[in-house]
């Protein structure tokens, strides 16, 4: 059965004769073709040899075109700092500096990067017309945050009219967005919204779910497909997104696969994730990418379920891990034999934790990365804020990047469990939730007045 058929089938929740597979390639198709992040999201030309290159590499049931959640922050006025290794960084907000949403306009067809979405979406839908593509969108309330600022998280209780003004613009942006996608040949419009798993279930049923439904609404009048994607711990929202009306929604390894499993399929809704990005995808081997591909697909299923990584693929994921979970997709034989094997436990090693018994308080914040996860780059950012609120020798932060073992490493040793966290003085102080800024640095004056 062709791919786009395929997951048509689990996103109506039928019996499939295997699960289909996608691969979150953004970037890494640049890896695949040798150009750096920079030169891969401003082409067109080449994110279609990244992402046939992929297609030829991976056998993918689906792919997104274009993975990048900076595409309409950028047209609407926001600063980028970009990477050659990483999509760029949304490093400045128009509304916290003296716009208003009176300034800005619904981006057209012609603004900024849109081409390149557009051209790409054109070119492999002719290239390949039985994979599905998706088109992914900035969620409303990552968008409104990107031009907002973390002073979003206050205005939430200090001044509702104005973020639900501000969302109402970031949802007919993702609407207009979602049209030209479509109109392209996008068969699935992913509404990328990591930022949710910053608020509680209240806030999110109040702020994001009647501006998400709009967006899902539209996709269905279109009679196209939808997934709502989020990333980091936001285990709490799983019910309140599926209540959106979503045919689909995609979590990372923060949130356990089964817990959403029992979830969408209650609600009628498919399920897709939850692959391990970092420990598994890019820094494990081969026989690490097949152990965990198959767990998900023995949790997940043949109803509902789509097979795909936690988030976009690291540039630099290595494509024989990735292919070793093609190979496990579509060998049944392959998937027995992993599983009468003994699994081996993933080693990290140990690592030396700074001296906390010093007068100097140390915060520290565990991220995946913050050049490429917008949830770890705003917790970065609100860190660096707080700890400037001190006298020199005071306070020293630093961020841990489970991209690289030490990071890793930190993790085990801090004992966290959810991305991105903030620890003082080596212990877990924030999870998940990119505190007020009165609230760090109230933490970090404990910490120092308790020494």
């Amino acid at each position: 059965m062709k791919g786009l058929e395929l997951i048509k089938q689990a996103f109506a929740l039928k019996e499939v004769e295997r699960v289909p597979w996608v691969p979150f390639v953004g970037v890494h198709g640049g890896h695949l073709t040798g150009v750096d992040a920079i030169s891969y999201l401003k082409s067109a030309d080449e994110v279609v040899k990244g992402v046939s290159r992929s297609v030829e590499e991976y056998q993918p049931d689906g792919v997104p075109v274009v993975f990048d959640l900076q595409i309409e922050a950028e047209i609407l006025g926001c600063e980028l700092k970009w990477a050659s290794n990483n999509p760029p960084a949304v490093v400045s907000h128009p509304l916290a500096n003296g716009k208003t949403i009176a300034d800005l306009k619904l981006p057209k067809i012609t603004d900024g990067r849109i081409p390149v979405a557009v051209d790409a979406t054109k070119a492999l839908r002719e290239k390949y017309p039985d994979l599905a593509l998706y088109g992914l969108i900035t969620g409303p309330f990552t968008l409104a945050l990107h031009l907002l600022g973390t002073d979003i998280f206050m205005k939430l209780f200090e001044a509702p009219d104005e973020v639900n003004e501000v969302m109402e613009f970031c949802t007919q942006v993702g609407i207009k967005m979602s049209e030209y996608l479509l109109d392209a040949g996008c068969d699935i419009i992913a509404v990328v919204d990591p930022m949710t798993s910053q608020i509680d279930p209240m806030t999110f049923e109040t702020f994001v779910s009647p501006y998400c439904t709009s967006i899902f609404d539209y996709v269905r009048e279109r009679e196209k497909l939808s997934s709502f994607f989020v990333c980091g711990h936001a285990q709490q929202n799983i019910e309140a997104m599926c209540d959106c009306k979503p045919d689909n929604v995609s979590i990372d390894e923060n949130i356990p696969l089964d817990f959403v499993k029992d979830i969408a399929l209650d609600k009628g809704i498919s399920f897709g994730g939850n692959m391990k990005l970092t420990v598994v995808l890019l820094m494990g081997d081969e026989d690490d990418s097949r152990r965990d591909a198959l767990e998900c697909l023995d949790l997940g299923g043949k109803k509902g379920f789509i097979l795909a990584p936690g988030c976009d693929l690291p540039m630099e994921t290595p494509v024989a891990n990735l292919k070793a979970v093609t190979e496990l997709v579509f060998d049944p034989y392959k998937q027995d034999v992993v599983r009468a094997m003994d699994k081996k436990a993933v080693e990290i090693g140990q690592v030396e934790l700074k001296d906390y018994s010093t007068k100097k308080t140390v915060v520290e914040v565990i991220t995946l990365d913050s050049g490429s996860c917008a949830p770890c780059q705003y917790m970065v950012n609100a860190v660096k804020v707080a700890a400037g609120k001190f006298d020199d020798g005071q306070v020293d932060w630093f961020e841990h990047s489970i991209k690289n073992e030490e990071g890793l490493k930190y993790m085990a040793a801090l004992g966290v469990k959810n991305i991105p966290t903030i620890c003082i003085d080596g212990k877990v102080a924030f999870v998940s939730q990119i505190p007020p800024e009165k609230e760090l640095v109230k933490a970090i004056q404990e910490s120092i007045d308790s020494k």
